[in-house]
This record gives structure tokens, sequence and C-alpha cells, in this order.
């Protein structure tokens, strides 16, 4: 084992990860895979990148997360015309105190939902990459910190052709998690069209835990202990990234890092001090497989989605698992 010095768990932290789930899971029914994904994105200290066709719920498990903690909430529409001021703010001369103000945007609050996120421009998703990156923004030279906890929840349609702008890598790998909901079950969806009588349930969800507990959470799981055998694991299936036939650009150095952390959350989520094989293998694709350049170019972002998940679940059924 690794020479680390832990805390145990304690229940508090765990039940806090309860509570979150099963504030979500009120709203966002029959989904607990996409739920425990945006937690252990915001214990990761990460970002989300939910990807599915319209009409799922992505908007809504974005509202519901935000709404369970007790921070601030902005939501971004992009657009065609978006600015990256929109999105961080700008300067604004007073002209009775001869200074200048810093009008603030909505990237100043603690969940930020980028909602559809490739209908912007290139530049204007660019104004993301600082915040999401470094906790902060610069307007006109000056930098800003953003409050903490600071997480950025972003939807895309992958069906979508026209009057879209595909992510570039660099955008892609900065999100921790990209996950999709897919249609509910009919049971869930047939009692999701009768509790609709009593209007939004976004709207009747308070805060379950505040701001303090989600930083201690995020300090929790950096202590979370990974043995050597595991992280040489990880790395095998990394390597395997960067040679395989059908893959030109394999996962970054940034990618590996948030593997290793985001495997360390799914730990802290399920009561224990120490990550397990099991943690890596389920974050694996969800991780991952954005973060590739495939060899084979494709017309459709929904195919190409699919072609690198189904790649990155190859690599680690066939890279042996330490015991």
């Amino acid at each position: 084992m690794s020479a680390v010095t832990v805390a145990p768990i304690s229940s508090t932290d765990i039940g806090a990860v309860r509570k979150l789930e099963d504030a979500v899971g009120s709203v966002v029914r029959g989904k607990p895979e996409a739920i425990r994904a945006s937690i252990i994105a915001l214990l990761s200290r990460g970002h989300l990148l939910i990807e599915d066709i319209p009409g799922v719920g992505k908007t809504t498990l974005a509202r519901a997360l935000a709404a369970s903690l007790g921070g601030t909430f902005r939501r971004i529409q992009f657009t065609s015309d978006l600015l990256p001021s929109d999105i961080v703010g700008v300067s604004i001369y007073d002209q009775s105190g001869k200074v200048f103000e810093l009008k603030r945007g909505p990237i100043f609050a603690n969940v930020v939902l980028a909602d559809e996120i490739n209908r912007t421009t290139p530049r204007t998703q660019s104004a993301l990459l600082e915040a999401m990156s470094e906790g902060q923004v610069s307007i006109d030279d000056t930098t800003h910190d953003l409050e903490m906890p600071f997480m950025v929840i972003a939807t895309q349609n992958p069906a979508e052709h026209y009057g879209t702008y595909p992510l570039p890598e660099s955008q892609m790998d900065r999100f921790l998690l990209r996950v999709s909901l897919g249609y509910p079950a009919k049971a869930v969806e047939r009692e999701l069209l009768r509790e609709r009588a009593g209007g939004d349930p976004v709207n009747r969800l308070t805060p379950v835990v505040d701001l303090a507990t989600v930083r201690s959470l995020q300090d929790a799981v950096e202590a979370i202990r990974v043995d050597d055998a595991l992280i040489d694991y990880a790395m095998s299936v990394i390597e395997e990234t960067r040679r395989h036939p059908a893959i030109s650009v394999g996962v970054s150095t940034r990618g590996v890092l948030a593997w290793y952390r985001a495997a360390q959350a799914a730990a802290l989520a399920g009561g224990r001090d120490f990550v397990v094989p099991d943690d890596l293998k389920a974050l694996a694709v969800p991780c991952l497989s954005h973060r590739l350049v495939l060899a084979q170019s494709h017309d459709s972002l929904g195919r190409a989605r699919i072609d690198a998940e189904r790649t990155i679940a190859e690599i680690v059924n066939r890279v042996a698992v330490p015991t």
C-alpha cells in the first residue's frame, strides 16, 4: 500500500453524499448512474458534460443538483451570437467615481449550467477554459477568483448538425466526466406524467448540504488512498490508448489525473477510504472516452461517442486487473 495516512470516512460524509443522491433522485427518476456521476464530478472539483437527445432530463439533472446545494446557480443559454463577455462579465466605467467597475457575468456562481454549449462559437466556448481549469477568470488584465465550490454542467445534443460547433479537444479535456441519460423506463415516465400535475418538482427542492460541507467532502476525496498496483493498472490502460490503432490521440496526462481523482471520489461515495479496481473500471468510459481523438473521422457526434466508448471498454476489458 502507498504510505499515506488518512482519517476514516465519517458517517457525516457518507450521510451528506446520500442526502445529495436522494434529493436529486427525487426529481431525476430511474437514472442512478447519471446522478452518481454528477456527484462524483462535484466531489472531484470537476465538471460534467451531459450529451444526449433533447428532452430526456439533461437540464433537469443540472438544476436539481444545484438546488440541492446551498449555493448560487446560473444558467447560460448558449447561442451563436453569445460573446465571451456575456459569460465572464465586463468592466464598465463609472462616471461619478471615475473608476472601472466589474459587472460580473453568470460564470460567478457555484453551479453554472452551460445549456447547449455546442451552439456557440469556439471563441465563446474558450471563455470557459480558464474558469474550468483554474477557478478564476481574467478581465481587462485583472484576475478574479471564483467562489468554491465551482462546477460547470454543460449539455449538448449529439443529433444536431445545423447551427452547432463541435467542442475542441482542449474544451472536452476540461470535463471530468461525460454521461448520457437516455429515455426513462416506461413505469418511470408514467410516474413523471402523474407528478407533473403539481408543477416542476425541481422548484420544490431545498438545499440538503451547505457549501462548507461540499468543500469538506472535496478535501476528503484527496485523502482517499490508491494502491500502487492500481496506479500501474491505470497507466497500462492509458498507454494502450496511446498505441491503439483506432486512436490517433490517446488520453492526456490531465485525463489520467482526472480518472484517478474520480475513482477517489467514487470510493468516498461508496463509503470507503480506499479505491478498488471496480471504481476505476466503472469510470473508465465516462472519464476517458471523450478525451480520445479517433483515427477514423465521423460525420455524427453520436456515432463518434459510441465508437470511442466501445474502444475504451475493449481496452479496459483486455488489460489485466490487479488482484
